[in-house]
């Protein structure tokens, strides 16, 4: 049984995935529920240039996006609601959204990188409030950016000790040892590995215990076989997670890993 707790939809400039990608890739390579968010709800460019306004879509219409599909596949798919903290506000319209599809949401989803927002910053409280309200983990993309950085979610972790946070990536672009040292001093605070080295996490493991980590993926980044292989052919570091990792940590630290720690955090049962 996976998990798989970073999944998208939408189009936004090079990148566009579709649900009916999602949904292959799961039957495809045998992932039994995704948390989805929309890609769309990014304010700024990679570059870090502001979207035109023509091309924003608001925060609201991307939760119902993937709201939209958690309903239509509700044993398969739970949403991720991506907020703006840039252009918009934690509003009455989203308390009430999140209110009214409490059970089909599973997470808020902060990409401080493409908000440009740093994630401990007061811009950021509104929001934290909603997700503490409704006991939502929190996941936020790191890297990349002093917005994004590893310590500044450590930052509002330590702050708000009521709300569970999940660092995506654990530092993209990093050997995630940062991460890895952070997140083990907060009982708040987990790691998730989308495009984490095989290696990096078995480390990981064997420093913070079995419970701290999560499977994420980004699927569909490269398309609907992200799992098998990248947008050139080469070999996925997802194929390592799959046939080689369960030979390197105990079998209940795998389970834990691959959808057990993911059960927990996003109130998801599967049995």
């Amino acid at each position: 049984m996976i998990i798989d707790s970073h999944v998208h939809i939408g189009k936004f400039f090079m990148f566009d995935m579709k649900k009916e990608d999602v949904l292959y890739s799961m039957e495809r390579y045998g992932i039994s529920y995704s948390i989805v968010s929309d890609i769309r709800a990014a304010e700024f460019s990679h570059d870090l240039q502001l979207v035109p306004q023509e091309f924003q879509v608001p925060q609201i219409k991307c939760a119902e996006s993937v709201i939209e599909f958690a309903k239509e596949h509700p044993d398969k798919i739970g949403a991720s609601v991506w907020v703006k903290p840039y252009g918009e506000k934690a509003d009455e319209q989203l308390y009430e959204l999140i209110r009214e599809n409490r059970q089909y949401i599973k997470a808020m989803k902060v990409h401080p990188y493409h908000s440009t927002v740093p994630f401990d910053s007061k811009i950021m409280e509104p929001y934290m409030d909603i997700a503490e309200h409704f006991g939502l983990t929190v996941v936020t993309h790191t890297g990349g950016s002093d917005a994004a950085s590893c310590v500044r979610v450590y930052n509002m972790a330590k702050r708000r000790k009521n709300i569970n946070f999940v660092m995506v990536h654990m530092g993209l672009g990093t050997d995630n040892s940062e991460a890895e040292d952070l997140i083990g001093r907060l009982y708040n605070l987990y790691g998730d590995t989308t495009w984490v080295p095989m290696e990096n996490v078995v480390r990981f493991i064997k420093r913070n215990g079995e419970n701290k980590l999560i499977f994420g993926s980004d699927n569909p980044i490269d398309g609907k076989d992200t799992y098998l292989c990248n947008r050139t052919g080469d070999r996925s570091i997802y194929q390592d997670y799959f046939h080689k990792l369960p030979d390197l940590i105990p079998y209940n630290a795998y389970e834990k890993l691959m959808y057990k720690n993911s059960e927990r955090l996003f109130g998801i049962s599967l049995h």
